[in-house]
């Protein structure tokens, strides 16, 4: 328990730094005056002024310690106390107007403890503000406890002077053993939390990760908490060890404590009603609203928390949102979405562009002989209504899982696939591709929504959004081998390929082995349709890639160039959204191991460096994928060969956007949905017309930019131009 100590009024204010961490010859306010970083000239009050102000019921215990500008306005104060240092920026007769606030500048009823206060600054009604720098026009209005140590780290899992070991913030990620932690710190990427939680038997570069955070930050005690310029902060509680931007509106608050809040005019940050947040790093343009809980927590720029969600031991991504539900020590890479309020998410590391419905729970280890498990989810991963899922379990890109409890661990290698129970005959099922299959809509429309919602003004790291990418091509190789090795087991035979092309018995059940931890079986529907179909999406993507980055006045020398290559396809992982091929990414980790890289700064640099070069990447890697899945070197990509790719390209293109159109108008000629509108009419009124909906009809502009950049191939290879109509 604390204890209360007795000391003489006249030293309130003072002493903020104890005297045995305070360097020789500094003061206790060399580094306040580092923060500061204005260059006003201060003056002493005159007896007139100090008349004015005693007058208008303010006191200090040192008046000779309250410095002000040569545009001071003491009638401006009033029933107010000042303590230790304070110094007082320009004053005007002016009013502060935010919304339907209007506040005249000055300090009105309030306690002031060793502050600098900005220019213009409106502070009413705050009863105690103790070691704070007050940008300028500045709204401070009806707040209850504002105050700083000497010690404060806004947020970032470091140590000051004198701090014991046990006090140093933590970020328990993936596994709720804390086998995972990571420091947090103002400017910390999801890649950065990624590469730190992995590779923890590597010693020498978990200790690279501590000491490049340990040495980014100064171990003195004796920083003050910042507002930023036109932050307004209102009716609020309790604020300590808190660095707020500029243009931050923070409203109702219960508590921020240990915190640092990004804010700038271009990506200004809002924090509402009922909320508490400790121990944090709150990126820019983030929104957090009504109740939040958030601890020992990064929400990333763009994000939001809303509607008492609860955010524990957690990263979330940029550009994301969770309302209502709650997330324990879970790494969330960008452009997550999670609404609902009965979902659970805990211990996973879910890669992003993620959706989790209503009643989910991911990773209770209620189910387990200990808090070690951790889930692992790759990009578009979606847990449906009400679906359990168990530790350990792992699941490739554009998982999709249907309503049930899954009471075995997972392991789900083929992407773009339909996960689902089927308890009367006591089996699971797989439907590999079903998203092309069935709800082609919703799939391509992922692309171009988290490309939309991606609001980062400075982009250092290229985030993929594109369904076909490196890394799900790569699972989609993968898949074509599980497919083999699962008919081929199933039929009983070595020459699974010719069965998977038409010949044999198709109503053969093909199951899948190690694919769930149990004795029941593991069923895979539709293998021969999902065998072709991944087939044909490889070729499709390498012609993407083609066509994006080759100009048709280019081909022929870029056909040239790629003949004299051996190139082999390569992994890429996933790096918080940003695709790495591996090659790039073990350098990386050695240049960390070895020193070259000696800073986050450096390291996020590299990030950059490695993300300029991605397209290029990504082309070879298109490059290498078409000549394993075609089983023909690019030495021998002849006039026949590129005529037949380039029309299956555009066949597929047009086949999706076909199915794009089909899968959306199911909701319009489905009687169920239309019974709840008087006519139709009335359906489009309240859902818009299927002929206007802007996905579609951009894919269909987009379908004509392809056929023309099909027909700019031909006509430089020679090969007759596909005639309109």
């Amino acid at each position: 328990m604390g204890y209360i100590n007795k000391i003489p009024l006249s030293r309130i204010g003072y002493d903020f730094i104890p005297q045995a961490y305070l360097p020789e010859g500094k003061d206790e306010y060399y580094l306040r005056f580092k923060q500061q970083k204005n260059e006003k000239q201060y003056r002493n009050l005159t007896e007139e002024e100090i008349q004015i102000l005693e007058s208008n019921s303010n006191e200090s215990t040192n008046w000779n310690d309250v410095l002000v500008t040569d545009k001071f306005l003491p009638r401006q104060i009033k029933r107010s106390k000042f303590y230790g240092l304070v110094r007082i920026g320009d004053m005007e007769e002016v009013y502060l107007e935010y919304r339907d606030i209007r506040l005249a500048v000055g300090i009105y009823n309030s306690q002031v403890i060793s502050c600098d206060i900005g220019d213009c600054v409106a502070l009413h009604q705050v009863r105690y503000i103790a070691h704070y720098i007050v940008g300028n026009e500045v709204i401070l209005l009806n707040v209850n406890e504002m105050e700083t140590s000497s010690n404060a780290k806004f947020g970032n899992g470091i140590l000051k002077e004198g701090d014991q070991d046990y006090s140093r913030i933590y970020l328990e990620l993936c596994n709720e053993n804390g086998g995972r932690s990571v420091l947090p710190f103002d400017g910390m990427q999801a890649a950065d939390v990624y590469l730190w939680t992995r590779n923890r038997q590597d010693k020498k570069l978990q200790q690279r990760f501590w000491d490049i955070t340990n040495n980014g930050f100064d171990t003195a005690r004796g920083y003050y908490s910042e507002i930023g310029d036109r932050t307004v902060i209102k009716n609020s509680h309790t604020i300590k060890n808190v660095k707020i931007g500029s243009d931050a509106y923070i409203k109702g608050i219960s508590k921020l404590k240990n915190l640092t809040v990004n804010s700038t005019a271009e990506a200004y940050t809002q924090i509402g009603e009922g909320c508490e947040l400790v121990n944090g790093i709150i990126g820019y343009g983030c929104r957090v609203f009504y109740g939040v809980k958030a601890v020992r927590f990064i929400l990333s720029s763009y994000s939001q928390l809303k509607y008492g969600a609860r955010l524990i031991n957690s990263f979330l991504g940029d550009n994301s949102t969770i309302s209502c539900c709650e997330v324990l020590n879970s790494l969330i890479f960008p452009a997550h979405e999670q609404h609902h309020n009965n979902s659970f998410l805990c211990a996973a590391l879910i890669k992003g562009q993620s959706n989790m419905a209503a009643g989910a729970t991911v990773g209770s280890n209620h189910n387990s002989r200990g808090a070690d498990g951790e889930i692992i989810a790759g990009r578009g991963f979606w847990p449906g209504l009400c679906v359990s899922l168990k530790h350990n379990s792992r699941f490739a890109s554009y998982t999709l899982i249907v309503k049930g409890d899954f009471l075995h661990e997972l392991d789900i290698k083929i992407p773009f696939s339909l996960i689902s129970n089927d308890t009367a005959n006591d089996r699971l099922v797989i439907i590999p591709g079903y998203w092309f299959m069935y709800n082609m809509y919703a799939l391509m429309r992922n692309t171009n929504k988290f490309i939309n919602r991606d609001k980062r003004s400075f982009k250092n790291q290229y985030f993929e959004y594109d369904i076909l990418a490196p890394d799900t091509v790569n699972e989609l190789f993968t898949s074509l081998k599980e497919i083999e090795i699962a008919v081929g087991h199933s039929i009983n035979s070595t020459d699974a390929i010719s069965w998977l092309e038409g010949e044999g018995d198709s109503k053969v059940e093909i199951t899948l082995q190690n694919a769930e931890f149990s004795k029941r079986k593991v069923v895979l529907m539709k293998p021969r349709e999902s065998y072709k179909l991944f087939r044909k999406l490889i070729r499709y993507y390498a012609v993407c890639q083609i066509l994006d980055q080759v100009e048709p006045e280019y081909f022929e020398a870029f056909c040239a160039s790629i003949s004299d290559l051996e190139v082999k396809r390569e992994e890429f992982e996933n790096i918080g959204s940003q695709l790495m091929p591996v090659s790039k990414l073990d350098t990386l980790l050695g240049d960390i191991k070895e020193e070259r890289l000696d800073s986050w700064t450096d390291i996020h640099h590299r990030y950059h460096e490695i993300s300029a070069d991605y397209l290029r990447d990504k082309l070879i890697h298109a490059v290498a994928s078409l000549e394993e899945v075609t089983a023909i070197s690019a030495s021998k990509w002849d006039r026949g060969f590129w005529e037949d790719v380039l029309d299956e390209a555009l066949e597929t293109k047009t086949w999706i956007c076909e199915e794009i159109y089909k899968s959306r108008s199911k909701d319009y000629s489905n009687p169920f949905r239309l019974m709840v509108y008087e006519n139709e009419e009335e359906m489009n009124e309240v859902v818009g017309r299927l002929e206007d909906n802007s996905f579609i009809n951009q894919q269909t502009a987009e379908l004509e930019k392809f056929k023309a950049a099909v027909d700019g191939i031909r006509a430089v290879i020679g090969l007759k131009v596909e005639e309109e109509g």
